[in-house]
C-alpha cells in the first residue's frame, strides 16, 4: 500500500514558515529550475502516474488514397506524426524529433507533407517537407523567421504561408512553387500595418488566393488575392466595419467563395458569396452560434461544417447545390476539432474530444446523397493510464449572476462546474481560468481536473467571464482597453456564488490559471486575497506594460489592440494602475508561480518580476521555470514536474488537517 506519509510531512514543513534564503533546485537534466518548491513525495509521483500517462491521437490529414490517415500522439515526450492504416490499427511512427510537431498540411497528389517545428517552445517554428514513403525532410525556411498557416494549392506544386520573413515582425504571406526538387520562393502579400495575414483558400485553377487580414479579436477582413497579377480586392469587412469576417474557401466552380462573419449579428455564420454580382446568401441563419471549420470535398458535391454551441460541438453536413444542411445526431457529445473529406468525399475524418474521453480520431461513413451519413467509427483508442474514465465526472454548465446588469436584470457568467464523487460537507474549489483573453473553456478531458477531483477532493469551475469566445460579438468586446477589470470583477461574482452553495467551501478556494489567465490569477489576487488560499500563475502577464514592450515585435501592434497602446500616456497610467506588480502589496496570498525560460508571447521577465516582488513583500511563492519551454509545457517530464507540484500546493493551502490524514490512508 503507498502511503501519503511522506507527503504530509511536506505539506505541514511548507506551511510552518517562510525560509530565510531562496532554495533552489535543478530536475529533468538541469533543464527544470526550481524555488522554494518542496521536494515533491514518492508517494505523490506514485499518486498521479497514471493520471499523467494519458496519450490523444488528433487527426492530421489523409493520405493521398484516401485509405490511411496520419495523427499526432506521443509515445516518447513530445507528439510526434504516426500514421494509421484502418480502424482500431496500430500507429505506425513517421517523426523522432526530439521537438513536438505542429501544424501539419498534406500534399494534394504526392506522397509528401508539410510540417512545422519549433525549438524549446520559442514558437519560431520552421516548415519541413516531409517524404512519406521514405521518411526523409528537410527544411523549406531560413532556420529563423516564424512561419505557419500552411495551404497547398489543389494540384500540391505550390504551398502558401505567413512568414516574419522579410523582417523579423511583419506577418507577410510567402508562396513557394516547386518544379520537382526546386523550390522557388517569393513574397506574395506584405503586412505594413501590424496586422496579422494568412493565407485561406486557392481556387480550382491555383491562380486565386483567398487571404485573412486579422486585427484584433473582434475584426478581421477577408481579401482575393490574384496571384498572376498581384492585385488585392476586398471581399469582406473593411471601412467602419467593426466585424470578423474569415474566408472559407471557393466554390467547385471558383464562382463564389464562402465566408464565415459575424457582419449580420453577435454571431459567426456560414455565407456564400458570389464574386461576379457581389450578391450574399447566409447560409446558416437558423443556428444562433458561432459557425466554424468549413470544409468542401474536393469535387464541391458536399461541405461540412461545425457550430459552437454554448461550449459543445455540433456537426452539420451541406448541400452546396442548393444551401441546405443537416445536423449528425450520431456524434457523442463533446468538442470537435479539425475535420477533412477523403479524396473521394466518401467518408469525413474529425477529432472528437469528450468529458470522459481524450481527443481520439473518428471517421464518419457518408451516404450517396450530400445530407446523408452513416456509421460513425472509431479509428484510435488513445490510452489512459489505466483510468476508469468512465467514473470520471462530467460538468454542469450553470449561470451565475455578476455586478451589471442586462435589461434590468443581472447579467449571467456560463461556467462549468465539476463536483468530486461521494464528498462528504463542503468541499474546497479550484476556480480554472482560461487564457487569451479571448479563449473559451470548452468541457474537454482534462486527467488533471480528474486528479483534482479524485486525490484532492476539490470542485473545479471553469468560468467564460466577460471577454471570451463564443458568446457573440459583443460579449467578446466586454473587457477591451479600459474595460480590462471588468472582468476580474467576474471573478468576484464567482466567488459571491461560491458561497451559496452549501456543497461548496467558500473558506477554500484558489485560482488557477495560464497566460491571461495567470495575468486573471494575480488580479484575483490583488482584489480578493481575503477570499484566496491559494494561486497558481502560468506564464501569465505581471505588469502590461512591460509585457508589451518586451513580446516579441510580430504580435506587439495585436496585443495592443486588445490590452490598449502603452504608448498613450493616458492608456499607459491605466495599464500601470492595474498591472499586479505594481500592486504587490496586496497580494496575501500564497503563490506558484510557472515559466517557461524561450516563452515568446509572455517573457519570462514577467515571472521574474512577480516573483521577485512578491518575496520583497514577504509573500509565500513557489516558482518553476523550464529552460527547454515556451508558452506552457510541452514535454512530459517537465508537464510531469509541473502536475506534481501543483497537487502538492493545493494540498498545502487547501486542504484540512482531517482531509491531510485520511489522504494518508489513501489508496492510490
Amino acid at each position: 500500500m503507498y502511503q501519503w506519509r511522506s507527503l504530509i510531512t511536506a505539506v505541514l514543513l511548507g506551511a510552518s514558515g517562510l525560509a530565510s534564503a531562496v532554495e533552489s533546485r535543478t530536475e529533468n537534466n538541469g533543464q527544470l529550475l526550481l524555488e522554494d518548491v518542496p521536494s515533491i513525495p514518492q508517494s505523490i509521483v506514485d499518486r498521479l502516474n497514471r493520471y499523467q500517462n494519458v496519450r490523444s491521437a488528433s487527426f492530421r490529414g489523409w493520405d493521398m488514397e484516401g485509405i490511411g490517415l496520419f495523427v499526432s500522439t506521443r509515445f516518447g515526450e513530445v507528439n510526434q506524426l504516426h500514421k494509421v492504416e484502418r480502424a482500431g490499427g496500430a500507429r505506425r511512427q513517421l517523426t523522432f524529433f526530439e521537438e513536438p510537431i505542429s501544424t501539419v498540411a498534406t500534399r494534394p497528389e504526392h506522397r509528401q507533407l508539410a510540417f512545422t517545428m519549433d525549438a524549446g517552445g520559442n514558437e519560431y517554428a520552421q516548415i519541413f517537407l516531409f517524404d512519406i514513403g521514405s521518411g526523409k525532410h528537410k527544411m523549406m525556411t531560413d532556420g529563423e523567421s516564424r512561419n505557419g498557416a500552411l495551404l497547398w494549392n489543389k494540384q500540391g506544386s505550390a504551398l502558401a504561408y505567413q512568414s516574419t520573413r522579410r523582417n523579423g515582425s511583419a506577418n507577410d504571406i510567402w508562396l513557394s512553387t516547386f518544379d520537382g526538387d526546386t523550390q522557388k520562393d517569393r513574397l506574395i502579400v506584405k503586412a505594413e500595418d501590424g496586422s496579422w495575414w494568412g493565407p485561406a483558400g486557392f481556387s480550382q485553377s491555383g491562380n486565386q488566393l483567398l487571404v485573412l487580414q486579422y486585427l484584433s479579436s473582434t475584426r478581421s477582413l477577408a481579401h482575393l488575392l490574384d496571384l498572376d497579377s498581384g492585385a488585392l480586392t476586398l471581399v469582406a469587412g473593411g471601412g467602419e466595419d467593426d466585424s470578423r469576417n474569415f474566408p472559407a474557401g471557393f466554390s467547385h466552380d471558383d464562382r463564389s467563395v464562402y465566408l464565415i462573419s459575424d457582419r449580420g449579428g453577435e454571431f459567426t455564420q456560414l455565407i456564400r458569396k458570389d464574386l461576379a454580382s457581389g450578391d450574399e446568401k447566409v447560409i446558416s441563419a437558423d443556428i444562433p452560434w458561432d459557425i466554424s471549420n468549413f470544409v468542401l470535398s474536393k469535387d464541391g458535391r458536399r461541405g461540412a461544417f461545425t457550430a459552437n454551441e454554448n461550449g459543445l460541438s455540433a456537426l452539420y453536413l451541406y448541400d452546396p447545390r442548393d444551401d441546405r444542411y443537416s445536423r449528425v445526431d450520431a456524434l457523442p457529445i463533446g468538442v470537435i476539432g479539425g475535420i477533412e473529406f477523403t479524396p473521394r468525399g466518401d467518408k469525413l475524418a474529425l477529432s472528437l474530444n469528450t468529458p470522459k474521453t481524450p481527443t481520439d480520431t473518428f471517421v464518419l461513413a457518408l451516404g450517396r446523397h450530400p445530407l446523408s451519413s452513416g456509421n460513425l467509427t472509431r479509428w484510435t483508442y488513445s490510452e489512459v493510464g489505466g483510468l476508469n474514465t468512465g467514473k470520471f465526472v462530467e460538468p454542469e454548465l450553470v449561470h451565475y449572476p455578476t455586478f451589471d446588469t442586462v435589461d434590468s436584470k443581472a447579467r449571467e457568467i456560463p461556467a462549468f462546474v465539476y463536483r468530486p464523487r461521494g464528498a462528504e460537507g463542503p468541499v474546497p474549489v479550484i476556480i480554472s481560468i482560461h487564457g487569451g483573453p479571448e479563449g473559451q473553456y470548452r468541457p474537454v478531458f482534462s486527467s488533471t481536473y480528474q486528479l483534482w477531483l479524485e486525490a484532492l477532493g476539490a470542485a473545479v469551475i471553469a468560468p467564460n467571464v466577460r471577454g471570451s469566445a463564443g458568446y457573440g460579438k459583443s460579449y467578446l468586446a466586454m473587457d477591451n482597453g479600459y474595460k480590462r477589470e471588468d472582468s476580474v470583477k467576474d471573478i468576484g461574482a464567482l466567488l459571491d456564488w461560491i458561497a451559496t452553495q452549501p456543497d461548496l467551501d467558500a473558506e477554500r478556494v484558489a485560482v488557477f490559471g495560464g497566460s491571461y489567465g495567470g495575468y486573471m490569477v494575480l488580479a484575483a489576487g490583488m482584489h480578493y486575497s481575503d477570499r484566496l488560499k491559494a494561486a497558481v500563475d502560468i506564464v501569465g502577464i505581471s505588469n502590461f506594460v512591460t509585457f508589451l514592450t518586451n513580446t516579441k515585435s510580430y504580435r506587439r501592434d495585436l496585443r495592443r489592440v486588445e490590452y490598449g497602446d502603452e504608448r498613450d500616456p493616458q492608456m499607459r497610467a491605466f495599464l500601470e494602475n492595474i498591472s499586479p506588480n505594481n500592486n504587490v502589496e496586496k497580494i496575501q496570498v500564497p503563490m506558484f508561480v510557472v515559466q517557461g525560460q524561450n516563452d515568446p508571447r509572455v517573457p519570462v521577465t514577467e515571472a521574474e518580476q512577480i516573483v521577485a516582488a512578491l518575496r520583497e513583500n514577504g509573500n509565500e511563492v513557489w516558482y518553476m521555470n523550464a529552460l527547454n519551454e515556451g508558452h506552457g509545457y510541452r514535454k512530459k517530464e517537465n508537464r510531469d514536474a509541473f502536475t506534481q507540484a501543483t497537487a502538492l500546493f493545493f494540498a498545502t493551502y487547501l486542504l484540512k488537517e482531517e482531509q491531510k490524514k485520511n489522504l494518508a490512508q489513501s489508496r492510490p
